[in-house]
């Protein structure tokens, strides 16, 4: 029994080799202390103890110091990934961050919980740069609180990784546990948070193409499969180099799945992006319209605009006037349709005449439908609990307010707040956040008869938004959205999730902003026209309304759910491979075993003692 003890614990030490436990530093100087002193000497003079606040640095010292590289490569992976979006919008950096990560969880003297450790420092650096505009929202403590939450999904994947990473193929398996992370955090918690899924990052990339065959996850997998690849080149060449040059014969096999998996990213791009460019180019005989965004702006920036809901429907409407005077000029063309954005109407036109006879005017000059962005009472309003709908309104000249797309993703901490009663307590940021409730639709609305798909700001984010628009016939897709609470960072940020919209389902995109960045993105990604961010403006653009489907809009969660499931197929074949599973029932086996015998021991006592 002893002989199987120490060879157990001898097989389970070489993962943590060259680093001296807690444990360890605790039994050495316990041997110390407990050590005799030779008959006849003299005691030792007893030493000073050493002060709480040095011994804590000894202690943090020899856990930093070993692992310094290690943390300093897996802060610059997640301050590469930050770097990889916009406003910096280097996407070659996302490759070079998984690469760092990837080196980090590769390396021998990493365990599950320093990859854990790794991979939440990793987002932590990741994520604070990446959303500070949500500060201005709620204040600074959840701006950090969700920054670490997030983290926490980089820190998964990290203890994953480590599992795999033993496995023939690891490469693979490590770009479908990064899929995993992020379709986790895109679900949970309160409906998910995929802001900073790195799919998005490539809206200037080659890879942006992928996204027409699998949406974003395929374009995370694919940029995942790129860095760790490389990641993987590097370390097998390095450690072939180093071996004798009497031994060293040819490439390592091991080169192979990282070699094959980068060549075939590459294959798929090159082959995909003449088919999407074809398709931006406007090649096919799809009809034309004239759509048009009004971006009105606002009196300042920050919450309080919404204490100014009657100035900022009357900029959207002085805009839109300025816009009419100029298609009866014949300086721009007559649109079919104009779309203003979310919250461009805080006062309820439904119930208010007066907001409702200023939108009437301005559709009077336009001489078009306008989807105007509104908020309006839920059924379920009182004054305790002002329940309200973020609802974009489709009004017509002839006909008054139409059809409607009632907001059915609504924001968390921001248009509703989960738990208000408990995180009214931690922040007085809380009552800012609003009394939202989620809506029902099938994302479409009609207006001039075409069949237009609307996903409001934050619903961008999300896949299967646009995704259930498109398959309920949208022939281009509508993004309203109110920027007026937070910055241009966080604008040009949501400007490429639209990019990769566009690109995923072969739609024209029109984003209209409060205050910008108002665009309209052909189907293969390009902006075609875009204005500057806090300014009054309009664009007025040509577009083709499209009916084809995307192997994306078919099948995108399909080849996102294969990929999850690899992933964690992976995680229990390590497990498997790595023995865990049999150690945990062999241990099992052991425990019932002795249990049995001490029974037994027993019962023989028990007849010995009745004999």
């Amino acid at each position: 029994m002893d002989e199987r003890r120490h060879r157990h614990r001898d097989e389970a030490e070489p993962e943590a080799v060259g680093e001296e436990t807690d444990a360890e530093a605790v039994d050495d100087e316990a041997v110390d202390a407990e050590t005799p002193t030779p008959d006849g000497a003299d005691a030792p003079e007893p030493a000073t103890r050493e002060p709480a606040w040095s011994r804590v640095a000894t202690r943090l010292r020899r856990a930093l110091v070993p692992r310094a590289l290690r943390l300093a490569a897996s802060l610059a992976a997640g301050v590469l990934l930050c770097v990889s979006f916009p406003p910096f919008g280097w996407w070659p950096a996302a490759f070079l961050a998984l690469a760092l990560l990837t080196w980090v969880l590769t390396d021998a003297s990493t365990t599950k919980a320093g990859g854990f450790g790794y991979g939440f420092l990793a987002g932590l650096a990741f994520y604070v740069p990446l959303i500070p505009w949500i500060s201005g929202l709620v204040g600074p403590f959840p701006w950090l609180a969700l920054s670490a939450l997030e983290a926490l999904f980089p820190a998964v994947f990290g203890l994953l990784a480590v599992i795999v990473r033993r496995l023939p193929g690891w490469p693979v398996w490590f770009a479908c546990l990064w899929v995993l992370a992020e379709w986790l955090k895109s679900t949970i918690p309160f409906g998910g948070f995929p802001w900073g899924a790195v799919g998005f990052s490539q809206d200037d990339s080659p890879l942006l193409v992928l996204a027409h065959y699998g949406g974003v996850p395929l374009v995370s997998f694919a940029v995942a499969l790129v860095g760790v690849g490389l990641a993987a080149l590097v370390i097998e060449l390095v450690q072939w180099w180093r071996r004798d040059h009497h031994v060293r014969h040819g490439l390592p096999p091991a080169v192979a799945v990282p070699g094959v998996s980068v060549a075939l990213v590459l294959l798929v791009v090159a082959l995909g992006t003449p088919y999407v460019r074809h398709s931006g180019a406007g090649a096919g005989e799809d009809p034309t319209t004239t759509v048009a965004a009004v971006q009105g702006n606002v009196p300042r920036l920050g919450l309080e605009f919404n204490a100014q809901r009657r100035a900022v429907l009357d900029n959207h409407v002085q805009e839109t006037m300025h816009l009419a005077e100029e298609v009866r000029a014949g300086r721009a063309p007559q649109p079919a349709v104009v779309i203003w954005p979310e919250n461009s109407s805080d006062i309820d036109p439904i119930v208010n005449h007066d907001a409702a006879d200023e939108i009437a005017a301005a559709v009077d000059a336009i001489r078009a439908p306008i989807l105007v962005g509104a908020v309006v009472s839920a059924p379920g309003y009182t004054p305790e609990d002002p329940q309200a709908l973020n609802t974009v309104i489709v009004w017509d000249g002839a006909t008054g307010p139409g059809e409607r797309h009632d907001k059915k993703i609504v924001q968390p901490f921001g248009e509703y707040l989960p738990w208000r009663g408990f995180f009214r307590l931690l922040s007085s940021f809380a009552d800012r956040a609003g009394y939202f409730v989620p809506g029902h639709g099938d994302g479409v609305v009609h207006a001039a008869g075409i069949p237009i798909g609307v996903t409001t700001c934050w619903e961008v984010i999300f896949d299967r938004a646009a995704r259930e628009s498109v398959l309920n016939g949208a022939q281009f897709l509508a993004v309203p959205t109110n920027n007026a609470t937070f910055d241009a960072s966080m604008s040009a940020q949501q400007l490429s999730f639209a990019r990769l919209r566009a690109v995923e389902h072969d739609r024209f995109v029109v984003v209209a902003g409060t205050t910008g960045i108002s665009a309209v993105i052909g189907p293969d990604g390009r902006i075609v026209d875009r204005t500057a961010f806090f300014e009054p403006a309009y664009l007025d653009a040509q577009i083709r309304l499209k009916t084809s489907l995307t192997p994306a809009t078919r099948w995108g969660p399909v080849a996102q759910g294969l990929l999850v499931f690899a992933g964690a197929a992976a995680v229990v074949g390590a497990m498997l491979h790595n023995g865990a599973f049999a150690e945990l029932f062999a241990r099992r086996r052991r425990k019932a075993a002795a249990a049995e015998e001490s029974t037994t021991a027993v019962d023989d006592h028990q007849d010995e003692g009745v004999t």
